[in-house]
């Protein structure tokens, strides 16, 4: 499996954001996007997940799964924690599951525990703090099975134990042939990552 961009451009707003993008990223291969403030890095995410019009260029996931888009494959973890206060940990899971279609292959119980939420399952998810939220927000990763993760800032809020075991889970991802893209500011604790500066090139 490979996800291939050649070409690609960004216009927000009538701006140009960044243009003639190229890069590669295959099975078991993270992809950390690196620029500043402004260079196009969550505008990248949300292209990959079909949020953002692809203003010129083509993005193509080879050895994906035939019947389904790019964007139904990847899942997009934002920089905003996407949960429903009034729901319950497990209320905000489950809805996320059946959302994204993980029908009997989902596992909420699976990715609470992964992220050291389950004792919490039952908690209104109002009364969590930002780091809680960010790893219920992260616990959909698990819950359902998509080959490509697009990670906004992944790391923001998170303590260092949390830390550790988001790495650990993108670490196994990565072992089963999956793909990882990354917009941060942080090292996210993954080694041998390619590197996109934007306005650069994949190295």
């Amino acid at each position: 499996m490979r996800l291939i961009a050649t070409g690609l451009a960004c216009v927000r707003s009538g701006r140009e954001v960044f243009a003639g993008l190229d890069f590669v990223v295959s099975a078991g291969e993270a992809l950390v996007v690196l620029g500043r403030n402004g260079a196009g890095k969550s505008s990248l995410l949300r292209m990959v997940a079909g949020l953002v019009r692809v203003a010129a260029g083509r993005l193509a996931l080879e050895g994906g799964e035939a019947e389904l888009t790019l964007a139904e494959q990847a899942h997009y973890v934002g920089h905003q924690d996407a949960v429903k206060p009034a729901l319950t940990v497990q209320e905000n899971l489950e809805f996320w599951a059946r959302y994204l279609g993980g029908g009997a292959r989902a596992l909420p119980d699976v990715s609470l525990a992964a992220l050291a939420l389950d004792r919490l399952a039952g908690l209104p998810a109002a009364y969590l703090s930002a780091g809680q939220k960010r790893r219920l927000s992260l616990a959909r990763l698990v819950a359902v099975q998509r080959p490509i993760w697009l990670l906004d800032e992944p790391t923001s809020a998170l303590d260092a134990a949390a830390q550790d075991r988001l790495t650990n889970l993108m670490r196994g991802h990565l072992g089963s042939g999956g793909i990882i893209l990354a917009a941060t500011h942080a090292p996210i604790g993954l080694e041998g990552v390619k590197e996109l500066r934007l306005n650069g090139s994949a190295a």
